[in-house]
């Protein structure tokens, strides 16, 4: 008995089997409807028959009075044994022939090898010679017009063929219906009707004409006027002449705005199960518009930013002359009036731009995340996909009851069920009733730089400092302005996307200010990362007085530019202060406005960007050196327009101290190989879950934001600074204070014959144990305590320990032994100088 149910239990299964297989079947072949593979042989269906027709429809032409009894007498049954057509095409091409030239729109039935043509050549090869839609509108109306016009013309004779039944029927019935005279007066209006719609000819014939009678009536005033104050005014005409031309506006060649259009598909399904729930699914695709650029130079905008336009008549450059300099606003741009801001010609669109992914892939992930938790006992109200360049994120409302913590400790069971890397779940998504399932795509997407920087979110923005990162999961354009953040750190292991995150703020500020409102002070220890920036040195640059490079990457070099730095804050404190003003942004108004006087110092201030590639190597090299200037920089320099970017491997706490972090709300987390070091980057985890390539997380305070990095080459950049480099620059880069503390002056006390013996051997045992004691000095190598604290001594005035703390042990400045024989190297060479 035991095996007959057994048995029946089997058999049971079996239909339900084959019930699952037939399902699983049938997706190939949706998924084969949507793929390549059709378009392919589709395309090449429609252009080997744009090819056939246009036999076909030629031959038609010649034999088709030969043809015509043998389609009418043609039989399928007896084919071998009819004679041949003398079509090309044979009795097929023949029959299409006489159905669409014959029988419908007559010679104009031609345009039907066109229409083919161009759908093929769309499909196999993406190309489009024609507007497909306003081909066909336009191919149509001419058959149909055509048509009846050969059919009017061509009546009773073998010409009937030009313009087939259908246009000789219509003629016929119109001419019933109004007489011929109303059907030419038809025709004659519909051919103007269908000229200005589509083609607007007579209108511009006429624009054109009337506007070269305007030029040639403005030239006969011109040429009649000037000859007239010829006689009059040549003395005023002699003074004119030796005075200086006053440039009156400044000409700026703008880009026009392009939007990006967003498609959302949605589609609702209903599962058999105890608990219904929906599944929205936005698929953001954003459509390839490129920009078009001004042609000619007329047509271009005259802006004068930050002031009025002048206009000059005849007569009144003398009053220009003298109210130009006092009551005119002062235009900080007019030393480099004629600069033109990079083409996004200059960008490269990597990818399609656009998001590959199948509706079976989003139903697939979304039935198998329902069936992990519905394992678990988890019930789902609703389910909603936002497809992104590179993750989907799928937000699940549970049911009530259900604690967030269950879903959250799934983690890697839905990892397991997914199959997919870097499953990352955010419980509860901030400012929404749901919790956040991040799934990478199987296909992800490169986000060029291109389509960020022509987004018109970050053409619209009028930010001080405009950056634009790359695209959020619902694929829209990421900005945020510098100037607020105010400082940024960014970190992630080798290889994830720090350089070309480095690139992306560069660039998205060199396509919004102009040279006289930026520049960068850019620290590059690798010496590879930011050199292709050399070439706009004297647009954008800043360096101290004597520095040859402007790209600094000498240990040495950075510590002197960093104290230049803290310098020229103290200096624009003095001029806030001077001119009682909070911040930056007030005192620049200020001075625009003419408030203020330049010969009491006062100056128009730029914004100075610090940008800090390897900042980790630097405080292996200079050791605390560095901290002191970075912590004051990062606490003060917000108001007086002085920023920091600073990039890193893993910001530790030797690395990046407490009051540098403090001051550094905004940070950027790429992909690292642990928890520990997400927590040390973000105060959190999600940084050890991105997929690399430019997957990030952007934290904000409270707010943390996963965005796709925007992409950009080595060729792109040298493309940008090659066109900026090409143009009129500064007569140098901007030349920083020298600082009143300079590092040489803490060895100006030591007389290095006086020296101890032991010195290097007691500087190593102090940095080995990372504590600057006596004590330690006389058990290690063994001495007396006097020759002990004369060495203690010795080493607080080279600067490698720090000054006496009581009962607390003195501060170790140099880092590790790596550190300190760079620190002896320098020591040494400074003394002999």
């Amino acid at each position: 008995m035991a095996r007959k149910t057994n048995k029946k239990k089997t058999e049971s299964n079996k239909p339900k089997d084959k019930k699952k297989k037939k399902k699983a079947f049938k997706r190939p072949s949706i998924s084969f409807v949507q793929s390549d593979k059709l378009k392919l042989i589709l395309g090449v269906f429609f252009l080997l028959l744009s090819l056939f027709l246009a036999f076909s429809f030629i031959s038609y032409l010649f034999y088709w009075t030969a043809d015509y009894d043998k389609i009418y007498h043609f039989s399928w049954s007896n084919i071998m044994d009819q004679t041949p057509m003398n079509n090309w095409g044979g009795f097929l091409g023949a029959y299409i022939g006489h159905l669409f030239i014959y029988q419908m729109f007559g010679i104009a039935s031609i345009l039907f090898v066109l229409l083919f043509f161009l759908v093929g050549s769309k499909l196999l090869f993406n190309i489009q010679f024609l507007p497909i839609k306003k081909t066909f509108k336009i191919s149509f109306a001419a058959m149909i017009w055509f048509s009846i016009l050969f059919g009017t013309i061509f009546t009773n004779s073998i010409w009937t063929i030009l313009g087939g039944t259908f246009g000789y029927q219509s003629s016929l019935w119109l001419q019933n219906l109004m007489g011929l005279t109303g059907l030419v007066i038809l025709l004659s209006f519909s051919f103007i009707i269908f000229a200005v719609v589509h083609f607007s000819f007579p209108l511009r014939w006429m624009k054109d004409w009337h506007s070269k009678n305007e030029k040639k009536n403005i030239e006969k005033q011109s040429s009649t006027s000037s000859n007239a104050e010829d006689k009059y005014n040549t003395q005023e005409y002699a003074i004119d002449d030796e005075e200086t031309e006053i440039p009156l506006t400044k000409k700026v060649n703008l880009e026009k705005e392009n939007t990006i259009n967003l498609v959302t598909d949605e589609t609702e399904d209903k599962e058999k199960n105890t608990s219904d729930f929906s599944t929205d699914l936005e698929l953001e695709m954003p459509e390839e518009i490129a920009l078009q650029e001004e042609e000619n130079s007329e047509t271009s905008h005259e802006v004068t930013p930050e002031s009025p336009k002048l206009k000059v008549e005849s007569g009144d450059e003398e009053k220009v002359s003298k109210t130009h300099g006092i009551d005119t606003p002062y235009d900080p741009t007019e030393d480099l009036a004629d600069y033109v801001f990079p083409s996004i010609d200059l960008l490269e669109m990597h990818g399609s731009d656009k998001i590959n992914i199948y509706k079976e892939e989003l139903e697939a992930n979304k039935n198998r995340i329902v069936e992990t938790l519905e394992n678990y006992k988890i019930k789902i109200q609703k389910i909603k996909a936002t497809v992104g360049p590179t993750v989907t994120l799928y937000e699940i409302v549970p049911a009530p009851g259900v604690r967030i913590s269950k879903i959250k400790n799934l983690e890697d069971d839905i990892a397991l069920s997914l199959a997919a890397l870097g499953i990352r779940i955010i419980a509860p998504i901030p400012g929404r009733g749901s919790i956040g399932i991040e799934v990478p795509n199987s296909k992800p997407e490169i986000v060029p730089m291109r389509s960020v920087i022509q987004s018109k979110i970050f053409q619209e923005s009028k930010y001080d400092l405009p950056i634009v990162m790359g695209k959020t999961i619902s694929n829209e354009s990421y900005t945020f302005d510098l100037a607020k953040m105010p400082h940024l750190l960014m970190a992630g292991a080798t290889g994830q996307g720090k350089s070309v995150g480095l690139n992306a703020i560069i660039t998205s500020l060199l396509y919004k200010k102009h040279p006289s409102q930026l520049k960068f002070v850019m620290v590059d220890p690798k010496k590879v990362e930011l050199t292709l920036f050399s070439k706009i040195e004297r647009h954008y640059l800043a360096k101290l007085p004597d520095n040859e490079e402007a790209i600094i990457t000498d240990t040495k070099t950075v510590v002197h530019t960093l104290y230049s730095l803290v310098s020229e804050m103290d200096n624009r404190y003095d001029l806030l202060k001077e001119a009682q003003v909070r911040n930056i942004k007030e005192y620049n108004a200020k001075f625009i406005a003419r408030r203020l006087n330049p010969e009491k110092g006062h100056k128009y201030m730029p914004y100075i960007v610090l940008i800090v590639d390897e900042f980790a190597d630097l405080m292996m090299t200079a050791g605390k050196e560095i901290e002191g200037p970075i912590a004051r920089l990062a606490q003060l320099a917000r108001a007086i327009g002085i920023h920091l970017v600073i990039a890193t491997q893993r910001p530790s706490v030797n690395v990046i101290t407490g009051i540098i972090k403090a001051n550094f709300p905004a940070r950027i987390a790429f992909r690292v190989t642990s928890r520990i070091d997400s927590r040390t980057i973000l105060d959190s985890g999600g940084a050890d879950q991105l997929i690399g390539r430019g997957d990030m997380l952007m934290s904000t305070g409270n707010d943390m934001t996963r965005i796709q990095c925007a992409f950009i080459d080595t060729p792109e950049v040298d493309a940008i600074t090659d066109f900026i480099g090409s143009q009129r620059a500064y007569p140098s880069a901007f030349i920083l204070p020298e600082s009143e503390k300079d590092v040489s002056e803490q060895n100006a006390g030591i007389n290095p014959a006086d020296r101890d013996e032991l010195f290097e051997d007691a500087a190593r045992v102090i940095v080995i144990a990372q504590q600057g004691s006596t004590s330690l000095i006389q058990r290690k190598l063994k001495l007396g305590y006097n020759r002990a604290g004369r060495i203690i001594d010795q080493l607080e005035a080279a600067g490698i320990v720090g000054p006496f703390e009581g009962s607390k042990a003195r501060e170790v400045r140099v880092a590790n032994d790596m550190a300190l024989e760079q620190f002896l190297q320098d020591l040494y060479a400074r003394d002999q100088e």
